[in-house]
C-alpha cells in the first residue's frame, strides 16, 4: 500500500473545474427557454445542475483524500451493490422510465441512475481483478473469460432497462482495461467478431434501433422522425462558422432541437461559441487524458495503473461517441458529454472519479 502522499495534480483541478464552470453556463444557456415554458423558471435545470456540481466538487475533493487502495478492499461490495439496483430499477413501480428506458430510481424530487455508478464499480473491480491475475489473463479461461463474463452480466442488466449507450461506455472501458492488461489479440479478433454479431443483433431485435442506424446514414429520409435530431444539430454547428453566434443567442434551442441541454449540448456550444469553442473544450477534454494517461504512467503498483486506465477510458469514450454523435459521425446513443451535459447521476460520478484518479496522482512518480 503506498504511504508517500505529495500535492494532487494541479493542471487536472484546473481543467476539470474549467470543463465544469463550462458546462454550468451552457446548460444555463441551452435550457433557458425550454425551462421558461415548461417550468416557468429559466433557471430549473440550471439549478439543479449547480447543486449536483457543488454536491459532485465535495465528493471529489473528499475521494482525493481517500488513499485508492480502499476501494480495492470495497471492490466486491461495490458492484454487488451497483448489480441489486440494476435489479431494483426493473421493478415497476420503483423503476422511472423516460423516452422509453426504465434507468433512474427517485430519491425525493431527485433520481439516480444505476448504471452509471455500474460504470465506475465495473472499473474498480476490473482493476483489482487483473491486479491480482495479470499473469493468467493471457488464458482465456481463467483470466479472460471471467472478466468479460462479469461485464456481459451487468451489460444483459443494462439492455433490460434498455440503455444500449451506457451499456456500451462500460463494455468499450472494460475492453481497453483488459487489452492494457495483456490480454491476447487473438483472443480479442474472435470475442470481437462475436461481439459484432451481437451488437448487429441487439440493433435489430428493436425497430427504434434500426431508424437510428438508418437516419444516421440519411437522416433527411426522414427528417421529421428519426433523422430529426441529427439534422438540427447540424442546423446548429454549420451557422455557428469560426466565432459563433455568441453565448446565449443560439436559434436551435427555441424547440427546434429536443432537450439540447443534455446529450446534443456541443451542438448548442457550438452554434453559440462556433469552432473556436468547440474546439477550446476539445482541448480541454485532451488536456484531461493527458494527464490521466502520466497518471496512470506513473501509479506506483497495478491496481492504480488499471484504476487511472479505467477512469481515463470512460471519459475519452464517452467524448468521441457523445462528439461522434452531435457531428453526425454516429449514430444516436443517448451518452452525455462529460462534465457538460445536464444531469446529476452522470456529473456526481464524473466528479468522483475524477476525485480517485487525483489521489494516484499523489503517489505517482511523475
Amino acid at each position: 500500500m503506498p504511504t508517500k502522499r505529495t500535492t494532487p495534480d494541479f493542471i487536472l483541478i484546473i481543467v476539470t473545474l474549467t470543463l465544469l464552470a463550462v458546462g454550468l453556463t451552457m446548460v444555463y444557456s441551452a435550457s433557458a427557454i425550454w425551462a421558461e415554458y415548461k417550468f416557468n423558471d429559466s433557471f430549473f435545470f440550471a439549478k439543479r445542475q449547480m447543486l449536483f456540481a457543488v454536491i459532485g466538487i465535495v465528493a471529489m475533493f473528499f475521494i482525493m483524500n481517500i488513499d485508492y487502495w480502499a476501494w480495492r478492499t470495497w471492490a466486491k461490495v461495490i458492484i454487488i451493490i451497483c448489480f441489486v439496483l440494476l435489479l431494483v430499477v426493473l421493478i415497476p413501480g420503483i423503476g422511472i422510465e423516460r423516452n422509453g428506458s426504465r434507468s433512474w430510481i427517485g430519491v425525493g424530487a431527485f433520481s439516480i441512475q444505476p448504471s452509471e455508478f455500474m460504470k465506475i464499480a465495473m472499473i474498480i473491480f476490473l482493476a483489482k481483478f487483473l491486479s491480482e491475475r495479470q499473469k493468467l489473463i493471457t488464458s482465456f479461461t481463467k483470466g479472460l473469460a471471467p472478466s468479460l463474463g462479469l461485464v456481459f452480466l451487468a451489460f444483459g442488466l443494462i439492455m433490460l432497462q434498455p440503455d444500449l449507450g451506457t451499456g456500451t461506455v462500460m463494455v468499450g472501458t472494460s475492453i481497453v482495461m483488459i487489452f492494457i492488461a495483456g490480454a491476447r489479440i487473438s483472443h480479442f479478433i474472435i470475442l470481437g467478431l462475436i461481439g459484432l454479431l451481437g451488437f448487429v443483433g441487439l440493433i435489430l431485435s428493436a425497430p427504434y434501433r434500426i431508424k437510428r442506424i438508418t437516419s444516421f446514414l440519411d437522416p433527411w429520409e426522414d427528417p421529421l422522425g428519426s433523422g430529426f435530431q441529427i439534422i438540427q444539430s447540424l442546423f446548429a454547428i454549420g451557422p455557428g462558422g469560426l466565432f459563433g453566434l455568441g453565448l446565449g443567442q443560439s436559434r436551435q434551442k427555441f424547440f427546434y432541437l429536443p432537450e439540447p441541454q443534455t446529450d446534443f449540448i456541443f451542438a448548442i456550444l457550438s452554434e453559440e461559441l462556433g469552432f473556436i469553442g468547440g474546439s477550446f473544450v476539445i482541448l480541454l477534454f485532451s488536456l484531461l487524458l493527458w494527464r490521466g494517461i502520466r497518471i496512470a504512467l506513473g501509479a506506483p503498483d497495478l491496481f492504480g495503473s488499471f484504476l487511472a486506465v479505467g477512469i481515463i477510458a470512460m471519459i475519452a469514450i464517452q467524448v468521441m461517441i457523445n462528439i461522434g454523435v452531435v457531428i453526425g459521425l454516429m449514430p444516436v446513443t443517448g451518452i452525455t458529454l462529460p462534465f457538460l451535459s445536464y444531469g446529476g447521476s452522470s456529473l456526481t460520478l464524473m466528479l468522483m472519479a475524477v476525485g480517485v484518479l487525483l489521489n494516484i496522482s499523489r503517489y505517482s512518480r511523475y
